[in-house]
């Protein structure tokens, strides 16, 4: 067996409350003690001037197999976030078919196992075909190895089944995860209702569409003393409503992607269709209160949302067009950019914290850490390292980003998983 130490770097472990510039030794595919290593044949990384965190996790992203390979397969998607410094990410189950049986969640894992380049966790559904009328079969689910359950890209309208949903989960110890959105608040609209989409003549979408639903979760979480985490917070309002509820003791949480604090709904004004996601784009005002969230802790999770769509889908009018982007290999370097070097809101330690030890404490993973006896899965980040997204390089087979272009400060340079080298700059 072979051994690696990766030197010079500076460490941050959060789940260890760890910042010291210091080595890392590898051992057997674990994080090992540098005692450990006997005779073995040792690699040697120089990391200095890098930061040596733990294996990010990404714990909402689309990788659309089954049913969808031409916009992203499993062992894609997982090229994509090794590119991105993620080692464990947790899919979706908005397949087709939908991943609501344990038959789905096998061939899921059988086919990450084979092809996947990182770890690759399934979510299973709430509801049979994510059609929100009838429960999908929670416990065989979870002894089906899912992480969590959720609707994502659609939302539970009725309360009682939710609720029953919530339950179940408890009594199984599986997180719920939610898509929220109130279709009647919403009906058709496809930009965040206000100034741009009066004067675009799009159908707009309150943010109380997020908000209402953020609210039925609080009061759920509340009365079945489960946790709920709501996803991907748009709304200034779903800030305020989650802070106020953990303030009570609720077990809520709330995640961000990086679209919902890099853009506003301004950037729609050209109809490119690449700014058209699910929630919305929404106002400076919504921006500035998810900034204020991620600060002081309201909001705890940061997520890619990925969500790869072929280019004839989005090559349509506006309103025709799929929700989503991809994100994968953009999200850590405008998370870095936007909250440590432009808005100065966390340090990279905070970043980290939320990319690690938060994921992999909500979901119950033996992930995140860089304690010895660990997996080695670990990302060496040059967060002051300057450079341009190029569409045309992603490793995703989808190049639907309103990023191509821009220039960022801060981004994995390596990606280590199992003690094995899957990406490197």
């Amino acid at each position: 067996m072979s051994a690696i130490i990766i030197r010079n770097g500076r460490v941050i472990d959060p789940a260890n409350k760890r910042d010291e510039v210091v080595d890392l030794t590898i051992v057997d595919e674990r994080i090992a003690d540098q005692s450990a290593i006997k005779n073995q044949k040792t690699e040697t990384i120089d990391a200095k001037g890098l930061i040596v965190a733990p294996g990010l996790i990404d714990m909402h992203v689309h990788l659309r197999e089954p049913g969808f390979g031409h916009k992203e397969t499993i062992a894609s998607g997982a090229h994509a976030a090794a590119a991105g410094g993620f080692t464990t990410i947790v899919c979706m189950p908005n397949t087709l078919p939908a991943a609501d049986n344990p038959a789905t969640i096998a061939w899921i894992k059988d086919r990450a196992n084979r092809t996947a380049s990182v770890n690759v966790l399934p979510t299973g559904a709430i509801s049979k075909n994510i059609a929100g009328e009838e429960l999908a079969p929670i416990g065989s689910l979870g002894q089906a190895g899912v992480v969590a359950i959720t609707d994502d890209g659609h939302c539970v309208q009725n309360h009682e089944l939710m609720r029953r949903a919530v339950e179940y989960a408890r009594m199984v110890g599986l997180p719920v995860l939610d898509h929220c959105q109130d279709y009647n608040l919403v009906g058709n609209g496809v930009v965040n209702e206000g100034y741009w989409s009066t004067l675009l003549g799009l159908p707009g979408w309150p943010a109380a569409g997020e908000e209402a639903i953020v609210m039925r979760n609080i009061l759920l979480a509340e009365l079945c003393d489960h946790h709920i985490h709501c996803q991907h917070i748009s709304a200034a309002g779903s800030v305020r409503l989650i802070r106020e509820a953990q303030a009570r003791g609720v077990k809520i949480s709330g995640e961000v992607c990086p679209h919902h604090i890099a853009l506003t709904d301004e950037a729609i004004q050209n109809f490119d269709t690449n700014y058209k996601m699910n929630p919305p784009l929404r106002s400076k005002a919504d921006v500035d209160a998810i900034l204020e969230g991620i600060a002081d802790g309201t909001l705890s999770i940061l997520c890619s949302d990925h969500a790869p769509h072929a280019g004839f889908e989005k090559e349509v009018e506006f309103d025709q067009a799929p929700f989503g982007i991809v994100g994968l290999e953009t999200a850590l370097g405008i998370f870095i950019d936007q909250l440590v070097h432009k808005h100065h809101k966390i340090d990279i330690v905070r970043l980290i914290k939320m990319y690690t030890l938060e994921p992999a404490k909500l979901l119950k993973l033996d992930a995140g850490t860089l304690s010895v006896g660990a997996p080695a899965d670990v990302t060496l980040i040059a967060s002051d390292l300057e450079w341009t997204v190029r569409t045309d390089q992603f490793q995703s087979l989808s190049r639907n980003s309103p990023f191509d272009g821009w220039k960022l400060k801060g981004r994995a340079v390596r990606t280590i998983v199992n003690g094995k080298t899957v990406w490197s700059l």
